[in-house]
Formats: structure tokens, C-alpha cells, sequence
């Protein structure tokens, strides 16, 4: 993709492609082949991605939503909720062998949980954004977005510190990285890096 395509995209555009990655692992890990190491491994992928994304909704996504739409407050309260009940089932993943009919239970809860909320952002808040909020803005918010997911799962705040508000936003989110990080650490943590592990 060049730059210039790239600049077109709004936050939506780049939250829904976040969306289908994950989903195109979930349907990997459902097919149950490969071994086990293998799945341990995509279950490490998919927990960084979601961990990214939800980092980057919870400091750009969520706060746009609060201001742009008459329930905003409402909205990003149970978007949140929902991402800390995905939050606590990766946490339990991350310690079960693959090899433990605990793992694909939890894994069966995750998917579930995370399906539910895509296809609630993707018929609901999604659309409603794009309605409110000025397409400069959305775009804006997209660059924002994929730089915070750079940064993410290595360093507990995706904005720059001497951005107070950013940092009170920013307590829910940098929680979840600063818990998730020493998890990430020596597993792979995205589908480049778990393809160049193989090789």
C-alpha cells in the first residue's frame, strides 16, 4: 500500500482490518490443525493484536465517542467492559499448555467474546462515528491509531507523556500493556514475526 492510500484510510477503515486479521487467526486456530506449539504460538499472535487494538480504541476510539455521540459515555463504558472480559480470559490463556482441554475451552470463550464485540462496533459504533465525527478527524485518528499500536506492546504509554489528558486517558489502557508486557515477551507477537520464526 503507498503512503498516499494510506492517508485515506479513517480509524474505521484501519479498526475493521485490525477486525479481519484477527478473525482470519481465530478461523486458523479453530481448523484445530497444526501442532500444538503451533497453536500456542497463534494464540500468542492474536493476543498482542487484540492487546494493540484495544490499547489504541481505549485511547483514541473510545474518548471520540464519548464527545461525538449523545450516548457516547454509555457506549465506551460497555465497549471497555467488554475489553477487560476478553482481557481476563487471554490472561488465563497464557498460562494453559495447548494440550489441556482448558485451552481450547478459554479459547472458545475469547473467540466468542470478541466476535460478539466486533460485529457490535462494526454495526453500531462504527457507522455512528463515521455520522459524527468530521472525516478529517477520523483520518487523523487513523494515524494516531497505527502508531499507538507500534508502540504498544513494548512501552506502557502510546502518547507522549507531556500530553496530560492523553495520560489520564491512557490509565486503562497502559494497565493492560504494563500486564500483557512480560506475557509478550519472547512469544511473537504478530503474524510477520510468528511467519519469520518458521523459516
Amino acid at each position: 500500500m503507498s503512503h498516499h492510500e494510506k492517508s485515506h484510510q479513517d480509524v474505521v477503515d484501519v479498526l475493521i482490518s485490525d477486525h479481519r486479521e484477527v478473525e482470519s487467526i481465530f478461523v486458523e486456530l479453530e481448523s484445530r490443525r497444526g501442532t500444538p506449539e503451533h497453536r500456542r504460538q497463534l494464540v500468542d499472535v492474536v493476543i498482542a493484536e487484540l492487546v494493540r487494538h484495544s490499547v489504541a480504541e481505549e485511547a483514541y476510539v473510545y474518548p471520540t465517542a464519548r464527545k461525538a455521540l449523545p450516548d457516547g459515555k454509555q457506549v465506551a463504558e460497555h465497549e471497555i467492559s467488554e475489553h477487560a472480559e476478553a482481557e481476563r480470559t487471554m490472561k488465563e490463556l497464557e498460562s494453559v499448555d495447548p494440550s489441556d482441554p482448558r485451552f481450547d475451552e478459554l479459547l472458545a470463550h475469547l473467540t466468542g467474546t470478541i466476535r460478539h464485540h466486533i460485529e457490535d462496533e462494526e454495526a453500531d459504533l462504527f457507522p455512528r462515528l463515521r455520522a459524527a465525527v468530521a472525516r478529517e478527524e477520523l483520518v487523523e485518528l487513523a494515524g494516531k491509531v497505527q502508531a499507538a499500536k507500534k508502540s504498544a506492546p513494548t512501552r506502557p504509554h502510546p502518547a507522549a507523556p507531556d500530553h496530560p489528558p492523553a495520560n489520564k486517558l491512557l490509565a486503562p489502557g497502559a494497565g493492560l500493556v504494563d500486564r500483557m508486557r512480560d506475557a509478550l515477551s519472547g512469544r511473537p507477537n504478530s503474524m510477520a514475526e510468528l511467519r519469520e520464526k518458521q523459516h
